[in-house]
């Protein structure tokens, strides 16, 4: 007996291993939405900075936010984790217990970290090693990411979905400046540099080398006779930090996630619970650091400085909220694809000087702070594949797209696929499916920098470019 086309469409897929698109339905939406408590355990370090103290203190816990959407003939899954980063074999071995458990396929859940620097890692130690053996959290991890979606199905009712956003330009500064003409920096590997990251006031500095995004984007979801479900927001800025050290903390987001909810006055005791979200866009190269500013008149006290602008977005999105038009129907959609890209190998320049530095003595003058650490990275990475494949997704829901990315991508890509997409509304939230490093676009690795060494970016510098072809590529699938 033939198979109808959809149904032979999809079976050719799952044997050549490709995502298509899923058909573009219009039918009465239902959603839920559930988080579950990822804390991690004390004494395990602390991941954001060059040391990784112990966690010794639990400030405010963290989570796994699930959000699930169905139109009646697809669904879409989110699933955000307050973490610096989480592994590719972390979330693929999550999705297939989604998939086990719900049905929802495995290319309609985007999985993503928020990137805190104030809690332990989900990543393993080769960013790439999706068979890895895990740790002990990074197993923890894995059930409750599946279990945060499992019950998000599991509250599946009728509902309204829209979306808006706010402009909030003033929380967001390129944390990458120029130089002025003549002036360099050293370089790790040897050399001089062009760009200088976070560089505090020093003298040198000309002006930021790209922009920044001030708009936040929010998914809003409740029920028929409104009240509060859900609420997934979406902002560029990396993290804002001021945590003591060993302290576990979600940052901004964490704070984000539970102010939004009281303002829309969604009921604490409500079952099941509202879910807020704030997610990260494209905040590779930003930060919430104002070196051309006038000094505080005194240093902002542990979590001061998160609090002030988690709530100020609340603020705002609450305020956005009041006008949103909400849709009892609406398409849903989704496409993904592995792209394949080239990994970079240190050159045999960059060997030989690693191995020089590596052979001088302890205390012997050095040209770079840092050129130990990464001179160790280097030689690390000589014997590194020649390519590796990541998975891109692009989401539609209605008249909004959304884009994932498993890199810290820079803001200029993020206002790129704005602009490309088909879509009157558009997102990227990065770090999905994978924590990969930084994602440069072309012409910084010219003007050299941090986001842009070696270890700390691990794909060719055309990757940025390639990806955003794909996106568009996927977007338009979903459009047609």
């Amino acid at each position: 007996m033939m198979l109808p086309l959809a149904r032979f469409s999809m079976a050719l897929a799952t044997l050549l291993g490709v995502a298509l698109a899923a058909p573009a339905a219009e039918g009465p939406l239902r959603a839920g939405a559930a988080a579950r408590d990822v804390t991690p355990f004390l004494d395990d370090p602390i991941v954001g900075n060059f040391t990784t103290p112990p966690a010794s203190y639990v400030h405010d816990p963290l989570h796994a936010r699930a959000l699930v959407l169905d139109d009646g003939e697809t669904k879409l899954a989110f699933v955000i984790v307050d973490s610096v980063g989480v592994s590719r074999g972390v979330f693929d071995a999550a999705r297939a217990l989604i998939v086990e458990k719900t049905g929802i396929p495995a290319g309609n859940i985007l999985a993503a970290a928020t990137h805190t620097h104030s809690a332990t890692s989900g990543r393993s130690k080769d960013p790439f090693g999706v068979d890895d053996p895990p740790t002990e959290y990074q197993r923890f991890l894995t059930l409750r990411i599946a279990d945060a979606v499992r019950l998000a199905a599991g509250n599946l009712a009728p509902a309204e979905v829209g979306w808006g956003s706010i402009e909030a330009p003033e929380h967001l500064f390129n944390r990458r400046w120029l130089l002025k003409p003549g002036e360099t920096v050293p370089s790790p590997y040897g050399g001089e540099e062009l760009a200088l990251m976070n560089p505090g006031r020093n003298p040198k500095i000309d002006r930021p080398a790209g922009p920044t995004d001030p708009k936040a984007s929010f998914l809003a979801v409740r029920t028929p006779d409104g009240r509060p479900v859900a609420l997934l927001a979406n902002y560029s800025l990396h993290y804002v930090g001021g945590v003591p050290s060993g302290h576990v903390s979600a940052d901004y987001f964490g704070i984000f996630a539970r102010r939004i909810g009281e303002l829309l006055g969604a009921d604490p005791l409500q079952d099941p619970p509202f879910v807020g979200f704030m997610t990260n866009g494209t905040s590779g190269d930003v930060n919430n650091i104002d070196v051309k500013g006038t000094p505080p008149a005194k240093p902002h006290a542990p979590y001061e400085k998160m609090t002030i602008v988690a709530e100020d977005l609340a603020a705002r999105v609450a305020k956005a909220y009041e006008g949103v038009e909400f849709r009892p129907k609406l398409k849903l959609a989704a496409a993904s694809r592995e792209l394949a890209l080239k990994r970079r190998r240190p050159t045999p320049e960059q060997v030989a000087h690693a191995r020089e530095v590596l052979a001088k003595p302890e205390g012997a003058p050095q040209h770079h702070g840092l050129e130990r650490i990464f001179a160790e990275r280097t030689l690390m990475l000589v014997d590194t594949p020649e390519e590796a494949s990541v998975m891109l997704e692009a989401f539609r829901i209605g008249d909004l797209g959304v884009a994932a990315i498993p890199f810290e991508v820079f803001t200029e890509t993020g206002l790129e696929i704005r602009e490309r997409s088909p879509f009157p509304s558009t997102f990227t939230i990065e770090l999905a499916n994978g924590s990969y490093g930084y994602l440069p676009t072309p012409r910084h690795f010219e003007l050299g920098g941090y986001e842009t060494w070696l270890g700390v970016n691990r794909v060719e510098p055309q990757a940025s470019e390639k990806i955003v072809a794909t996106l568009m590529e996927l977007f338009s699938e979903l459009k047609d």
